[in-house]
């Protein structure tokens, strides 16, 4: 998915590259994640995140939230309503969308909103091509 990706982009395929450490976040009473995505085009485009707590039991707020933004176009907010061992696979910086003139790339951007109360355990691992089987 990575190869069909950076060629819709007009982008050499991603380098496998020295994996990134994966995170835990750890986020307690108004602790938050900031808007951020990979700034570097080479980068493998993937990353999982998985959330360790519980929503509602374990803490309050702290959603995970994207943001898409499309040239000449508002940027669309999502929220991925995640419980305790869900995991995702996200895009950590631009995604290939279909538009009339061909396909653009979209900028994409992750965050977790302010968490209220409690304590909000998170995992990012970023993902590169490495650990994929032969």
């Amino acid at each position: 998915l990575a190869d069909a990706w950076a060629r819709r982009l007009g982008r050499a395929a991603p380098a496998a590259t020295a994996m990134a450490r994966p995170c835990l976040n750890r986020l307690r009473q108004d602790g938050f994640l900031p808007l951020r995505h990979a700034a570097d085009d080479a980068a493998f485009p993937f990353g999982l995140i998985a959330l360790l707590s519980e929503p509602g039991q374990d803490f309050t707020g702290g959603e995970f939230v994207m943001t898409e933004q499309r040239p000449r176009q508002q940027s669309r907010p999502m929220v991925l309503p995640l419980q305790r061992g869900d995991a995702a696979v996200i895009a950590v910086a631009h995604r290939p969308v279909h538009g009339a003139n061909g396909d653009y790339r979209a900028t994409l951007r992750h965050a977790v909103s302010r968490v209220r109360s409690g304590e909000r355990v998170g995992l990012s691992l970023p993902l590169d091509g490495l650990s994929a089987p032969p």
